[in-house]
């Protein structure tokens, strides 16, 4: 627009005129400590030889091929046969390699066309099936949303459901702490309210409905609306997996309280600790007929390829089930999933293979099945060293690791320590965390970066660094933490 000679301009794109809440917006897994991680892998690239330490140990995310995990060659050779169908007359594969690539082909044409808006409708039946065989309830897969990964239906369900505050509404997802930030950064974008319960540590990081009805209740009084409940079992970071009866009368509050439950079960095959077992929100809620009645439960489950014993991170497929959602909230989801066409085709087909695997009497069982079995129990193995070799550091403590592919433990720092992080302008432990990697090479996420009972400092490691490396990393973090208390000693 022109008035007189003078130009009008928009306001150009800076820091000051990006979006408030994307700058509010926090996600410590790929922070600072990762920043300086990179760094330091440059210069050990470029100067081999020039720091004390060989290599860079990231164990800050839950990224197990990027730490040498193998793929399940069932996976690789179906889509090998999906993604170039020409392989299938020019290479051999197993029987039923072939026959669930062409299964695919049939629905799909070709993996890199457009699929369904919500999936593809072979891989959501299989979904469908998959609940069933597990949780002995059949599921709907009209129901059914296929996701770039999880966190993206996390994402989408999140914007469905917080409310613009500018219509006079403040709507709250109970989150627990410690949490992934995935919900906290995700809120905090759209502009919602975080209402924390807090995980009882000394307890084995559990919580009861007590503590729900506190947090529930504070927000009520604060003028909140919560909307939804996020649970994660097993635990990230924490973990922990929830006992059977814990999962119940968490739905039951859920479903008493008029609350949206938002299960995070992708670690649904990681589960180490004899004796613990995983139950999923949507067979307890069944148990208990929480779906029946004038008002039902309404709840989504999330799952996803990435972890597990795949750990195709990469390849970003997961989904999510909704459950006692209405018909017409369904259809405001179909719209979101529609704005970005649907999720990648590769993505939807893992998510075909992991809740469909080979079966006893296929051709390609026994090398899955002795595949997924060196993987778990390897994981189980670096659970315990790790573990183990943490309750070894003076000041720290860490709980049994039940599930998941993480440790949280707590660590005392000396009074000496904290000040000299405040002078640094730093949280005590991201002080801790950037000395790790700078001295070690061990990158972790430091404990605020998931939001911590106040007083408290933490730090999240994974198990996932590779069975020859992983009493190294224990033996370096074991030196570094000793040299660093007698640093600081009051």
């Amino acid at each position: 627009m022109r008035r007189g000679r003078f130009l009008m301009k928009a306001m150009s794109l800076n820091l000051s005129t990006v979006n408030s809440h994307v700058k509010n917006a926090e996600y410590a897994v790929r922070g600072p400590i990762l920043l300086a991680a990179q760094e330091i892998e440059e210069r050990l690239k470029n100067d081999p030889g020039s720091l004390p330490f060989k290599r860079v140990l990231k164990c800050h995310i839950g990224n197990p091929q990027s730490l040498k995990q193998q793929p399940i060659s069932f996976v690789r050779d179906v889509l090998t046969c999906v993604i170039n169908p020409s392989m299938m007359e020019r290479a051999t594969f197993n029987p039923d390699v072939v026959e669930r690539a062409k299964r695919y082909l049939e629905e799909i044409g070709s993996a890199g066309a457009y699929a369904e808006s919500q999936g593809i409708s072979a891989v959501r039946q299989e979904i469908a099936d998959f609940h069933y065989q597990r949780d002995g309830y059949p599921a709907d897969p009209r129901n059914i949303f296929l996701t770039n990964g999880a966190s993206e239906g996390v994402k989408s369900f999140l914007q469905t459901i917080i409310r613009d505050p500018a219509s006079g509404h403040r709507d709250a997802v109970l989150t627990p702490i410690p949490q992934y930030p995935l919900y906290s950064g995700t809120t905090a974008v759209l502009n919602g309210v975080l209402v924390p319960y807090y995980l009882n540590e000394e307890a084995g990081w559990t919580s009861t409905s007590k503590d729900l009805d506190a947090a529930y209740e504070g927000a009520v009084a604060e003028g909140v609306t919560p909307r939804a409940l996020v649970v994660i079992n097993p635990g990230n970071p924490t973990g922990q997996v929830m006992a059977e009866e814990v999962v119940r009368e968490v739905a039951a509050w859920c479903r008493d309280r008029g609350v949206v439950l938002m299960a995070d079960e992708v670690y649904q095959e990681n589960v180490y600790k004899d004796g613990a077992k995983f139950t999923s929100f949507r067979k307890a809620a069944f148990d208990l007929d929480l779906f029946s009645g004038q008002d039902p439960l309404q709840m989504v489950s999330f799952h996803s390829v990435s972890k597990g014993f795949f750990g195709e991170c990469g390849l970003r497929g997961g989904y999510y089930e909704l459950l006692g959602i209405p018909d017409e909230v369904r259809m405001e989801l179909y719209k979101l999933a529609s704005m970005c066409l649907g999720s990648n085709t590769v993505g939807q087909i893992v998510t075909g293979v992991m809740v469909k695997p080979p079966q006893p009497g296929d051709a390609s069982y026994e090398q899955y099945n002795r595949e997924r079995s060196d993987i778990l129990d390897s994981l189980k193995r670096r659970s315990l060293v790790m573990c183990e070799g943490l309750n070894s550091l003076t000041g720290v403590s860490c709980n049994v690791i039940e599930g998941a592919m993480y440790a949280f433990p707590t660590i005392r720092l000396p009074k000496k320590a904290v000040e000299a992080a405040k002078a640094a302008g730093k949280g005590p432990d991201t002080f801790y965390c950037l000395r790790l990697v700078h001295e070690t090479g061990i990158c972790v996420v430091p404990g605020s970066g998931f939001r911590q009972k106040e007083g408290t400092y933490h730090f999240r490691i994974t198990i996932l660094p590779p069975e020859d490396q992983i009493d190294e990393a224990v033996g370096l973090l074991r030196d570094f933490h000793e040299k660093f208390l007698n640093e600081y000693k009051d």
